[in-house]
């Protein structure tokens, strides 16, 4: 029996078809596209259109290159990015293009939020999250404000993996994992707090989905799809989740000590539990989970983002990044990169720019500053694993995914900042191997701990054990990293 798992990112989208019963990717594609071009910074938005081509194209390329087995695929689970704003008009037309999680345009609209509603504490008091503006609701505000003939057209809201289900089911639904990135979901009781939902205006209630089960299925493939892709038209589509969601159990994130670190475009840190994990600073994100449990989460937005700053500085290959990197010992000789090159989120700084310190006459090399990217990217993720082991999680095991998983260098630097063991997976493909499981789950194949002991694998030729000696001396750069972001922060320099 196999199973389709789609990624749509928001670089890319990637398809893999997966065979339950061997645990092999049979196939994989994936197609890439663009931003929406001429926008004021800050402003980062796609056209959801754009994003289902995607999933035709690389669905259909799978499918092909299974030929005659296609007749075997059972269910389809989609993984997307989370958090963006896309709304549908009343014949269910997108209205306008997408604002993107990663769009840093809405700090007025949270800091209405804050005003309203007793600050950051009086928001994490409501719904276990502080307001940032990434999230969902204050896209929505700022399109009251910005752009008020368009609200007016809304009158349903979905986000970007919401999206893909309905077109690939004609169902619009929204589960509680992706839905508790929008700010508005009190994800202790899993309810929408509907004084939040009034505040930016009273029509919003309406244009939010039936809001479920991550467990339960989505609906089943449309007849027309069905028939494009050479499907049975009782191909299930499950409940589908937000990348970080789907990436837990793509990368058999379900509890006992394991994290999983993404080092994708963006960073992001994240655990399972089972009960609700509310951080008062608001810099842990108290999200739920895909499996109808929890996922405590740090993102930062600026991972690969810094060490592709440096490769197109200087015109370097991937491999030509890793040997600078090595030929530079842990610390970089001090000199500091506070890699914030697209705003942050954690710490909350959405206008942030970048900074380099330390820069010495020994210490100015492109070496340098390659080995200081790196491990500026890796030490903000550290920052959010100490704020984890603040709220009593440990990780005995940190499992590793994202393209900066594939570098051997940055893997021992991760386990050296982090202080524990990592291990990267045997695919890269985390979310869209979540994606798969999912369906196989929702398809009554198993429970999530027997389809994961089965189907996620680790690369065990991967693992990085941490250094003590440089254990401590990347809790000292840590300490100094922060020190540094918070004193020119405060000072108004970031």
């Amino acid at each position: 029996m196999l199973y389709l798992g789609i990624d749509s990112g928001t670089q890319s989208t990637k398809a893999i078809v997966l065979d339950v019963e061997t645990g092999a990717i049979l196939a994989d594609a994936s197609q890439g596209y663009g931003l929406v071009e001429g926008l004021p910074p800050g402003h980062l938005e796609q056209h959801p259109e754009d994003w289902f081509e995607a999933v035709r194209a690389t669905v259909a390329s799978c499918l092909d290159q299974i030929g005659e087995r296609r007749r075997d695929v059972r269910g389809i689970g989609v993984s997307g990015q989370q958090h963006g704003l896309v709304v549908l008009d009343g014949e269910g037309a997108v209205v306008r293009p997408a604002k993107l999680w990663c769009d840093t345009s809405t700090a007025a609209q949270c800091a209405e939020f804050e005003a309203a509603f007793g600050g950051k504490e009086g928001l994490i008091a409501r719904t276990g999250n502080a307001m940032l503006p990434g999230y969902t609701i204050p896209k929505l505000l700022w399109l009251k404000q910005n752009e008020p003939d368009r609200f007016r057209l809304v009158r349903s809201v979905l986000l970007p993996h919401d999206y893909l289900n309905y077109r690939l089911t004609g169902v619009m639904r929204m589960e509680y994992g992706d839905a508790s990135g929008t700010g508005i979901l009190n994800v202790r009781t899993r309810e929408w707090d509907r004084e939040l939902t009034a505040f930016v205006d009273p029509a919003v209630d309406a244009m939010l989905p039936e809001l479920g089960s991550s467990n339960a299925v989505h609906g089943t493939l449309l007849p027309e799809l069905a028939a494009e892709w050479g499907l049975s038209p009782e191909v299930l589509v499950s409940a589908g989740g937000g990348d970080n969601m789907m990436g837990a159990i793509g990368t058999g994130n379900l509890g006992g000590g394991v994290v999983t670190a993404s080092f994708g475009t963006s960073g992001t840190l994240y655990a399972s539990s089972e009960q609700p994990i509310v951080d008062p600073k608001g810099e842990v994100a108290a999200f739920c989970d895909s499996t109808d449990r929890w996922l405590p989460l740090v993102c930062t937005m600026n991972v690969t983002v810094a060490t592709e700053q440096v490769r197109s500085w200087f015109g370097w290959d991937l491999a030509e990044l890793e040997r600078q990197v090595e030929s530079v010992p842990a610390g970089a000789d001090g000199v500091a990169f506070l890699p914030y090159l697209t705003g942050e989120r954690t710490p909350n700084l959405p206008q942030g720019t970048g900074v380099l310190h330390g820069l010495g006459s020994a210490c100015a090399s492109t070496a340098h500053l390659a080995r200081a990217a790196m491990e500026g990217a890796t030490l903000g993720l550290g920052y959010g694993l100490r704020r984890f082991a603040e709220l009593g999680l440990t990780p005995s095991e940190i499992r590793l995914t994202g393209g900066g998983s594939k570098s051997a260098v940055w893997r021992q630097i991760s386990a050296d900042v982090f202080g524990v063991p990592v291990v990267a997976l045997a695919t890269a493909e985390g979310a869209g191997l979540g994606g798969a499981i999912q369906a196989a789950f929702a398809d009554g194949q198993g429970s999530y701990a027997e389809l994961s002991d089965r189907l996620v694998a680790l690369d065990e030729s991967t693992r990085c054990s941490p250094s003590p000696d440089r254990v401590g001396l990347y809790r000292e750069k840590l300490d100094r990293q922060m020190e540094l972001t918070f004193l020119l922060r405060d000072g108004g320099w970031l």
